[in-house]
């Protein structure tokens, strides 16, 4: 699977009412899935959109990759309090969604889906 972007609409359609964050948050998914707030102008966020591409394929069928890009979405950005970015958001299909900072290696992000897919937060 490809790491699919999302506009404010298909972020509700495919993740959840944003609005909602964090109380009242309703995830419309079947798998866990991650979502990295970017903007096409940040160096850290070019680094690991090619990791994200190859965790995608890896994880395929298993956890679905989205992007938003802050610069075109100011409301999820708003929403989800991004000040810092590559900012990556973690949803289990049960529980909380959490958010962690985007700079690391692929084996601590490895990690991090391996946890997600045990329904484990660290």
């Amino acid at each position: 699977m490809k790491v699919i972007d999302l506009s404010k609409e298909s972020f509700v359609e495919r993740v959840s009412e944003f609005q909602q964050y964090p109380e009242g948050w309703n995830f419309k998914g079947d798998k866990p899935c991650v979502v990295d707030f970017h903007a096409p102008w940040c160096v850290y966020c070019k680094a690991l959109s090619p990791v994200l591409d190859q965790l995608a394929e890896e994880y395929d069928g298993k956890i679905d990759f989205y992007k938003v890009d802050v610069d075109q979405e100011p409301e999820l950005e708003s929403a989800f309090k991004i000040r810092m970015i590559p900012n990556l958001l973690f949803v289990p299909v049960n529980g909380t969604p959490y958010m962690e900072l985007g700079t690391m290696g692929k084996p601590q992000l490895k990690s991090m889906l391996e946890d997600l897919l045990a329904g484990v937060r660290k």
